[in-house]
């Protein structure tokens, strides 16, 4: 694993929300020089008054002189919407600087921004990350990243400032791919352990004690590590929310269409998190999925 300590780069950070504000804040920690964009300025005035850095008006300027380009955005236009056109990073980045996204959005528009990047000169990685607002924070995220080896190389020992964990997974749209992978993983597990958690409640168990013995076995998982507890006190106000899920596993459905995967349970567990948007819980943790279980 490369030193987190390396620094020294001039380098830009684009997008400030619950991800990118604390990963831009350990770029400068780790010593590299931060210009940041944030479509709400006010974000970007609080950043600047925790950490030290600049405030460019566009993402062209934030771009301007730096050898590398971090962005953490929402979705496929948002990232479209930050990379081109005269404002556009890509469009105030130097020759030979690398674009590195850390949006989770589609295969396809990771493409699409490598191939304008290369026209321009320029590297470019998707590079979407695992390990939610808590990763971020303490700089332990994992980061699975597609694009050329020699752009991967050269921007890996800076993604390791706020990771832990970060692998090529080879051309461009592979780290989007592979974390569609993940994230099918994840709703998945989050049902099962909605379902036993459940389940445990109405056979009238401890729940912390249930979690306590199965979580030093073959059910251990993250979600049951860092979400079982407040799925028991059915507190859902925080974490990855169930509109961000839905959001990611459409680009799941999308990718299927053209791969020939079968999701079935992906699909069903997709409808669960569609009746907690009509709950009102879009903004609700993904582990919000239990209340469907406890009040029908």
């Amino acid at each position: 694993m490369s030193d987190k300590s390396a620094g020294g780069k001039n380098v830009a950070f684009v997008g400030l929300g619950v991800m990118g504000y604390p990963m831009a804040g350990h770029l400068v920690n780790s010593g590299h020089n931060v210009a940041v964009f944030n479509r709400t300025r006010a974000r970007a005035d609080k950043w600047a008054g925790e950490y030290s850095g600049r405030i460019a008006n566009s993402p062209a300027e934030a771009a301007a002189g730096a050898e590398i380009v971090f962005t953490c955005v929402g979705a496929d236009d948002d990232l479209r919407e930050i990379a081109y056109g005269e404002d556009g990073a890509l469009a105030g980045m130097p020759a030979g600087a690398i674009f590195v996204d850390h949006t989770t959005d589609s295969a396809d528009v990771a493409r699409e921004v490598n191939a304008a990047a290369e026209k321009a000169g320029l590297g470019f990685l998707d590079a979407p990350v695992s390990g939610g607002q808590a990763g971020a924070e303490n700089g332990a995220l994992t980061v699975m990243v597609g694009g050329a080896e020699a752009s991967f190389r050269a921007a890996e020992p800076v993604m390791q400032c706020y990771a832990r964990n970060v692998t090529h997974m080879g051309e461009a749209g592979n780290g989007q791919l592979t974390k569609m992978v993940n994230q099918l993983c994840i709703a998945g597990v989050v049902q099962g352990l909605a379902e036993g958690i459940n389940f445990a409640q109405r056979a009238g168990l401890d729940g912390e004690r249930v979690l306590n013995v199965i979580s030093k076995g073959a059910a251990q998982s993250w979600q049951m590590e860092n979400r079982g507890s407040t799925m028991l006190d059915g507190e859902f106000e925080f974490g990855f929310a169930a509109d961000w899920m839905r959001k990611d596993l459409g680009l799941c459905f999308e990718e299927a269409k053209k791969n020939g995967a079968l999701l079935p349970m992906a699909m069903l567990v997709d409808q669960f998190y569609a009746h907690v948007q009509q709950r009102g819980g879009g903004r609700w943790d993904t582990s919000s999925l239990i209340q469907l279980l406890q009040k029908i």
